[in-house]
């Protein structure tokens, strides 16, 4: 599946410069990037390259020092709807159940009753938690709680889907079943999605290019197409070609891995 050819997200020269007791430092370097509608974006690089930091500026949680981000042309400058965020740990609301935590964006929005109730049965559906809807996160496994997360991050129909290595706190069988989940529903939903993993495995299943960041600061070392047909399946990651790009992605992640140990 092919992103559509419009410019969905640009990332414009993006610095960011955080002041430490130690003096300044550069978490972000001249970060440039052009996103098109419906690309599933994977981000990857050794820890401290400024990874989770870009997520959050063009989430609009964070600003930048100079450089700017666009939406469809507009100037981000704060948190927005046509932004859907899912973080690792996943920030559900306790004394909510899954289906409230799935709705809450809709209440902001003032959605009526009845077509917040279609919604939230539509990706309660999606996520297969229907029968967990009226349970509360303590009730649910690790993998349920982040797919109520992600269903909340869908109900409110974002544009753009940024997603801060939403899996990485999951065990293997865990991980695998909700990549699957995951590249089916955006195969159906249409959304483009920039996904942050320390995985290279799972950033070459999912993503249609991977981008990998240098050591801090943070720079795009280099973008990879990843020309594996979908729908990927847990069987891809057996052919030849997915095995290459993720012997060459790793070879470079560790390289920068190895500038952060000098």
């Amino acid at each position: 599946m092919a992103g559509n050819s419009e410019l969905k997200l640009r990332i414009d020269n993006v610095v960011k410069k955080f002041p430490t007791r130690q003096g300044e430092i550069t978490a972000l370097n001249g970060v440039t990037l052009d996103i098109k509608e419906n690309e599933f974006i994977c981000v990857v690089g050794p820890s401290g390259c400024g990874k989770s930091t870009l997520l959050n500026i063009i989430a609009g949680l964070e600003k930048p020092t100079s450089g700017k981000v666009f939406i469809h042309g507009d100037e981000v400058t704060g948190p927005g709807r046509e932004r859907g965020v899912v973080f690792q740990q996943y920030a559900l609301f306790p004394w909510l159940t899954v289906r409230q935590n799935v709705e809450f964006g809709l209440d902001l929005a003032n959605v009526s009753k009845e077509e917040k109730k279609r919604i939230s049965d539509h990706y309660l559906k999606m996520v297969d938690l229907e029968a967990f809807a009226d349970s509360y996160p303590k009730e649910l496994s690790g993998g349920m709680k982040q797919r109520t997360a992600i269903a909340r991050a869908y109900a409110v129909n974002p544009e753009v889907l940024l997603m801060d290595e939403p899996f990485g706190a999951l065990d293997a069988q865990t991980r695998t079943q909700l990549q699957t989940e995951l590249l089916t529903t955006w195969e159906q939903e249409q959304k483009t999605c920039f996904f942050i993993t320390h995985d290279v495995e799972e950033a070459v299943i999912l993503g249609q290019k991977v981008i990998i960041m240098s050591a801090r600061p943070g720079r795009i070392k280099e973008i990879i197409d990843i020309d594996i047909p979908y729908p990927r399946t847990q069987e891809t990651k057996l052919s030849e070609e997915f095995i290459r790009l993720k012997n060459k992605i790793w070879a470079e992640v560790y390289q920068e891995y190895l500038e952060v140990r000098k």
